[in-house]
């Protein structure tokens, strides 16, 4: 017969058995959990890339960049901030027209890549294709489906940050000088509009990229707009 002691010390060990045991599943149950969380955010970060790739055919947009190069042999680190509008008709066509602080035009007719410098009166003119390749413009102006992306990138889900959901993209070839692209994406009812693009190359020079204002699939915008003539009296370089 069991004392009122043992009894306890029975009670007592039992208690700590069913404790520890609860204690065991509420942490696997607490790990599953944040397990599918994480797997529900990257899997919807990947899935927002592939709709607005799918759903965007052309975008017009404001930007603000941002380019920081690094320290080196004791020189501060240098930071330039420009703005200017971006647009593209998706797959071969689009334009960066730098404004602040010096006037560039960066555009692409699907035949080549044209480079205008204002301040240096300087055109230069390249195969586009051969020009492109895997660089964040492919990224966003040419691929059409995530399908496509991944010949060139091998994709990655992040973690949601900043309100945004974030993809990165790494390039499969190693030749170039592009080490890394984020692409940030918020996400509006069924509209998935990009947000940023964070941009790091092999010399640790960052540049990021935020789009305002910005028309998604606008009807104004025609495929004449990507056009180039040099302006008169512009040096020509064709490397």
């Amino acid at each position: 017969m069991h004392s009122p002691a043992s009894k306890c010390l029975n009670m007592k060990t039992d208690h700590n058995t069913l404790t520890a045991n609860i204690s065991r599943r509420l942490v696997a149950w607490l790990a599953m959990a944040c397990l599918s969380w994480c797997t529900a955010v990257h899997a919807d970060s990947l899935d927002s890339l592939a709709k607005f790739l799918s759903t965007t055919r052309s975008m017009r947009a404001e930007f603000t960049q941002t380019v920081t190069t690094p320290s080196k042999d004791s020189r501060p680190a240098k930071i330039k901030i420009s703005n200017g509008s971006f647009s593209f008709i998706r797959p071969t066509v689009f334009r960066f027209d730098y404004a602040k602080p010096f006037l560039q035009n960066i555009v692409a007719d699907g035949k080549h890549l044209w480079l205008y410098d204002a301040d240096m009166n300087q055109v230069t003119q390249r195969n586009q294709l051969q020009a492109l390749g895997s660089t964040p413009a492919s990224l966003i102006a040419s691929a059409s489906d995530i399908a496509t992306l991944e010949k060139e990138f091998d994709l990655q889900a992040e973690t949601n940050a900043e309100g945004l959901q974030w993809v990165s993209a790494t390039p499969k070839a190693q030749e170039g000088s592009l080490q890394k692209v984020r692409i940030g994406m918020r996400v509006q009812g069924d509209q998935v509009f990009l947000s940023q693009l964070d941009i790091q190359d092999a010399f640790g020079t960052r540049s990021l990229i935020k789009f305002e204002r910005t028309d998604i699939n606008p009807k104004s915008l025609t495929l004449a707009q990507f056009s180039f003539v040099p302006p008169k009296g512009a040096d020509l370089i064709k490397p």
